[in-house]
Order: structure tokens, then sequence, then C-alpha cells
């Protein structure tokens, strides 16, 4: 056989190049799926929360289930409708309703209806949104708080779960983290389209401000980045207020960067150790931004980073 033939032939027998990255993929789908399976049949809250998340089909039904048997949780009613939101054939409207219910000072409860009056172009439902939105306290996500029961649930029903994925504490926290900021964070997409350029003196201006200090408040990085975005927008280019809060960003943005690495020590058997005392931070402190602080205290590590010096000037 010519050199040639030889070199086709060895192709035939390769795996493809991108096989073992898809097959990661698919066995962390069929373990979700068990784990769904499994976690579901317990028939707590917490578990049945945790198989919502987890299923690719029944996430709106289980997370139902979930709210029903603690009807006063916000957490679990933000579950709800988050599923409900991100599964287009699910009618969001009750669950909606439910979670300004029960969290009647969270605006994050009408983000899925402002969405839906954006798309739809219709003004006068979207004037009406943003200022209901405007009205909120505290914006909240429960990212920081799902991921707890999530750990705590999987951590339970170890025993009756494959032990090929989230076998020990530093990898039931990673997916559980993955899962909850991916599912229940929402897109600001909308909001920041709606408040770029309200004119001035205007009620949807008044209310974009409100809702962007509102955002800056809340519970998730993604959120205050949202907030100080479109804050600046709403200031003068050049002011002190739109040179404070890119000072900010750059610090969130530093802090984020920096609190990454903890989870993966220089010293692989430390890294239950370092997922444990992740949790507990994340059990006191519902914020992520708080969480960050704490990692990075943890370490050492200045929460305010220094300011970068800047470029030299040009060769004359």
């Amino acid at each position: 056989m010519s050199v040639r033939g030889w070199i086709l032939f060895a192709l035939l027998l390769s795996p493809p190049a991108f096989s073992a990255p898809r097959t990661e993929a698919v066995k962390l789908k069929e373990w979700k799926l068990s784990a769904a399976v499994v976690l579901s049949r317990r028939g707590d809250a917490n578990s049945l929360a945790t198989a919502a998340l987890l299923s690719p089909t029944d996430g709106p039904e289980l997370s139902a289930q979930a709210s029903e048997l603690a009807p006063e949780s916000a957490t679990f009613a933000w579950v709800r409708l988050r599923l409900c939101a991100i599964a287009p054939p699910c009618d969001f409207r009750d669950a909606a309703t439910a979670m300004r219910w029960v969290a009647p000072a969270n605006p994050a409860a009408w983000l899925p209806t402002l969405n839906v009056a954006f798309k739809d172009g219709d003004l006068v439902e979207t004037e009406r949104v943003l200022f209901d939105m405007s009205q909120g306290k505290h914006f909240a996500a429960y990212a920081t708080d799902v991921a707890v029961l999530m750990f705590d649930a999987l951590k339970a029903a170890a025993n009756s779960l494959p032990m090929d994925t989230a076998a020990n504490d530093a990898s039931r926290l990673a997916l559980v983290i993955s899962v909850a900021a991916a599912k229940l964070v929402p897109s600001f997409t909308t909001i920041e389209e709606v408040c770029r350029d309200p004119a001035p003196g205007t009620e949807r201006r008044d209310s974009c401000m409100k809702i962007a200090r509102t955002l800056q408040r809340g519970d998730t990085v993604r959120g205050e980045f949202a907030g100080i975005s479109i804050e600046k927008h709403l200031v003068a280019p050049d002011s002190k207020e739109a040179i404070a809060l890119a000072e900010r960003r750059r610090v969130l943005e530093s802090q984020e960067s920096l609190a990454a690495n903890f989870d993966t020590p220089l010293l692989p058997w430390s890294r239950n150790a370092h997922a444990r005392w992740h949790l507990a931070r994340m059990r006191s402190l519902p914020r992520e931004q708080d969480v960050l602080l704490a990692i990075l205290r943890e370490q050492g590590t200045p929460s305010y980073p220094a300011v970068p010096a800047p470029a030299p000037a040009p060769a004359q």
C-alpha cells in the first residue's frame, strides 16, 4: 500500500478530532436526565426544584410542583417563573403573578412581561411595565440561594445518582453554580435596549434611572453590570457620574476575574476543602458580589485593584 493509502487508512480508523468534548457533553446531558428522574421521585421542594433545573423537558412542571410545596417562597417562585419564561410553549403569566405576590419589591418578576411588550412593539404596555419595575426595591435572581439548595439536594441523593458526574463536593459545587447562573440569571438585553436613549424629562428616563440603581444593588454581577450600563447611557459622557460608573465597572470586572481561580487551587487534593469554604460563604452571603469579596479577602488579594498605568506617550 502506498504512503498516501496508509495515511487515508489511519484517518479512517482515527476517532473524530472533536469526539472527546462531544462525549463529555453527552455524558453530562445523560447524567442530568438521570439525576432529574431520581430527584423528582424524592418529592421535597428542594429536590423538585433541582430536578426542574436539570431536566431538559420537565422544568416548568417540576418547578410548579416545588413552588406549590413552598407557596410563600420567592426563591421557588422565581425558579418557576424563569423555567416557564425560557420554555416558549409555557404561558408564564400565572407564574409572574405568583412571583409578584410573594416578592412585590423585586422588579425581576416583570422582566418576561417587558420582553413580550417590547417584542410586540406595545409602547403603552412597555411604559406601564417600566413604571412598575421602577417601584421595586431590590433586584434578585436568587442564583446563589438556588445553587446552595441544589448542592444540598444532590448531596442528599448522592447514593442514588450515577457516580460519573458531580461525585465530590468540588465538582458538585461547580455544576450547581453553572446551572443556576445559566437558568436563573435573566438576560438584560431588553431593559438595556428600552433604556438606551430615553428623552430627557420623560417618565421613561426617570423609570430607567430607578431601575438602573436597583440593578446595581441586586444580587448578581451580571445584573450590576446591566445597571451600570443603563445608568451610563443616562448621564453625560464626560460627567463625574460617568467616570465613577466606569471605575465601578473596572473594579467589579477585576474582582470577578481575580476570584475566578479560587476553586481551582494549585493542590488538586485541596479542591473539596476550597469548595466547602466557598459553599459556606454562599450560605451566609446571598449576593454574588459579596461572595467575590469574601474570596478575595481569603486569598489576601486587594479588593480594590490598582489603577492601571497610562500608556506611554508615542516616541517623537
